[in-house]
């Protein structure tokens, strides 16, 4: 297997890990058995597990910003900022399907303790912000609504609500109420991950 695919492998597998785990929680053996690989092929190729980390952070990261540029791109040149709130939220929500991409930006985002993971965290925080403001026209009180929908988002992701939807209709309400007509697109792609 060609070594840009192993690498690939693990990022993936890492990415689902941390996102699911923790950066603390998540040990460089339990990525290269996800992946697949000997636990001293990752340590040679990423060096630590700090390192790993923020590769897959910046690459999720850029997903998402690559992702919201697309979507921006498909719109009308004329679209107002509201809609294009609108197109780049339903991004945020179909990027679901990608397993542990929220999770890992979150999992990051509290991550701050530690401080290369701190600053890489901030750093990209700012980004998303400057991207809001920037290429998608956002007002700053827009930017703040558009950030804490995403924030209670990720968090309804790695607390599992999705599990819920069916055995609890306070949880199923509020699922409703957050992904309105995705709703039942973020519960599958849940239910798939798991």
């Amino acid at each position: 297997m060609p070594a840009a695919e192993r690498r690939a492998m693990i990022l993936e597998a890492a990415r689902d890990l941390f996102g699911r785990q923790g950066y603390n929680g998540t040990t460089t053996d339990q990525i290269a058995t996800a992946a697949g690989i000997s636990q001293p092929y990752v340590v040679r190729m990423f060096g630590t597990k700090e390192a790993l980390f923020l590769e897959v952070f910046h690459a999720t990261l850029g997903a998402l910003v690559d992702a919201w540029r697309t979507t921006l791109a498909a719109l009308p040149s004329d679209a107002d900022e509201h809609r294009r709130a609108q197109a780049i939220g339903e991004q945020f929500i179909d990027l679901s399907a990608t397993r542990g991409l929220h999770t890992m930006l979150l999992q990051a985002f509290v991550s701050g303790a530690e401080p290369a993971i701190g600053q890489a965290a901030r750093d990209g925080f700012l980004a998303i912000y400057r991207f809001l403001r920037d290429e998608a026209g956002m007002p700053d009180e827009q930017v703040q609504g558009f950030l804490g929908s995403g924030m209670i988002f990720s968090v309804m992701l790695a607390i599992d609500m999705p599990s819920l939807f069916d055995a609890d209709q306070d949880a199923a309400s509020l699922l409703r109420a957050t992904f309105g007509e995705k709703c039942m697109q973020v519960v599958a792609s849940a239910r798939a991950a798991a």
